[in-house]
């Protein structure tokens, strides 16, 4: 495809985009518990969007590291799933 102006042709320089990290365990604590928070909030606005703009019934169940429960769900029937659930504690 040839371009009638050079301005308009692609440079051979690529521009600057978010770069990617590598997915690890983050060792700090404090550090690992902003990034549960900001992700999890993230997750939980993704289900939410995945629920209005598809018209889906979504359920997410995520739990931290503590123990704690952090649920959403856009029905306002009781969740019955269709497969078995198991139950398990994580130390």
């Amino acid at each position: 495809m040839a371009f009638p102006n050079p301005s308009m042709s692609v440079s051979p320089q690529r521009k600057m985009g978010r770069g990617k990290i590598e997915i690890k365990r983050i060792e700090n604590t404090t550090n690992r518990q902003v990034t549960f928070c900001k992700r999890r909030n993230g997750l939980l606005k993704k289900a939410y969007e995945l629920s209005v703009l598809c018209d889906a019934e979504v359920a997410l169940i995520v739990f931290s590291s503590r123990g704690r429960l952090y649920e959403y769900a856009n029905n306002r029937t009781p969740f019955e799933p269709s497969f078995p659930v198991l139950c398990c504690e994580v130390d």
